[in-house]
């Protein structure tokens, strides 16, 4: 009989078993942990933007402070800036927002300094990509917009770069369309204008949307649980094992 052979190969097995079992409880419950402390992170997250979103606006960043510009503090900022738009030079980007498809009116708007920010203005559906169609919106001398501020979008879309040189553009990349349109010193954010309505009604604005991902309860449960179940999978296999051994 070879019990003695089989119960000594048996017990660095089981040991194995058990420290593999450890370390993939020990990982899974990390792991949720995390998604837990990420939970927490977030929801302070949304409630500093939703506090930015909600309160007075102040004026926006000047050419001293943009290169301290951060998006955990500035993004969703509202803000207020005054200057002479530039219509001649404004651009438009694809867009998908709840009144359909078409185009975000992205207009410079040229500061007492010199200094320039772009301003989406607002929404136009596709037919009424040509200026001429919305010549009414227009407002001739010094223009004032309140908006959420910004931060540049690079490169383009899901998919789809954008492509100056055919002018064709899928995000709001503030460098790339600066330097298309020959604008000089630009802010490197945006304006989203706010929905106060434009003669004519078009651009339609106020359709920015602020929404972040809060998938994190379902990630740490899903890694609690995987933890469980490694423990209790792990536990199984060692008593079967310790049972067999002593059998």
């Amino acid at each position: 009989m070879n019990t003695g052979r089989s119960s000594r190969r048996a017990t660095p097995t089981l040991a194995a078993v058990g420290v593999l079992t450890l370390v993939a409880v020990v990982a899974f419950a990390a792991l949720g942990t995390w998604q837990v402390q990420r939970r927490a992170w977030k929801h302070d997250l949304i409630a500093r933007v939703d506090a930015r979103i909600q309160a007075d606006p102040v004026p926006a960043p000047g050419r001293a402070d943009w290169p301290a510009l951060d998006v955990g503090t500035d993004a969703y900022k509202r803000v207020v800036a005054t200057g002479t738009f530039a219509y001649d030079r404004e651009t438009l980007v694809q867009a998908v927002t709840e009144l359909g498809g078409g185009f975000w009116v992205m207009t410079p708007l040229v500061g007492a300094d010199g200094s320039t920010i772009l301003v989406n203005r607002g929404f136009v559906p596709a037919q009424m990509r040509d200026a001429a169609t919305r010549e009414i919106g227009r407002r001739a001398g010094e223009g004032r917009v309140t908006g959420l501020l910004r931060l540049s979008e690079p490169g383009g879309g899901f998919l789809r770069r954008n492509d100056p040189a055919a002018d064709r553009w899928y995000s709001r990349d503030v460098a790339a369309i600066a330097a298309s349109r020959r604008l000089g010193s630009t802010a490197p954010y945006f304006i989203d204008a706010d929905a106060e309505p434009n003669p004519g009604g078009y651009p339609v604005g106020g359709l920015t949307v602020v929404a972040f991902s809060d998938n994190h309860l379902v990630y740490a449960l899903t890694w609690y649980a995987l933890a469980i179940m490694a423990a209790a999978g792990g536990a199984y296999v060692i008593r079967d094992g310790m049972r067999l051994r002593d059998a």
